[in-house]
């Protein structure tokens, strides 16, 4: 399974951003999937996920209203749309995948076993 993350940047608060994330090298229709995101001297922390169905979206507190997570199984391509950002929304974002993920743990970063490289957001004030 391999994950390449791509579409961070710099940008003004209150811009956009769309973050892509193709995979290949699984059947991307039967993995949950997330986004991640680490901020300097932070944990690493939820963004938003799909259930392996794909029928169910989650996020985080602090995205919920802003970004949207979508995706496109006939690309292998997870998207993560981010609008009205805040410089606290400045970090390393991730792609993740995997096929164990249930309901219960599609937040927790440690559930996953597959990665992208990370895309760098930087959100000035």
């Amino acid at each position: 399974v391999q994950l390449q993350a791509s579409g961070g940047g710099l940008v003004q608060a209150g811009g956009s951003l769309r973050l892509s994330c193709v995979a290949s090298g699984l059947t991307f229709s039967t993995y949950v999937m997330g986004w991640f995101r680490q901020a300097p001297g932070k944990r690493r922390e939820f963004v938003a996920g799909f259930s392996r169905s794909g029928g169910s979206q989650y996020y985080a507190d602090s995205v919920k209203g802003r970004f949207t997570i979508s995706r496109d199984n006939a690309k292998n391509t997870l998207y993560l749309q981010m609008n009205s950002l805040k410089p606290e929304d400045t970090a390393v974002y991730y792609c993740a995948v995997d096929p164990t993920v249930i309901t219960t743990t599609i937040r927790l970063s440690s559930a996953y076993h597959y990665w992208g490289q990370g895309t760098q957001v930087t959100v000035s004030s």
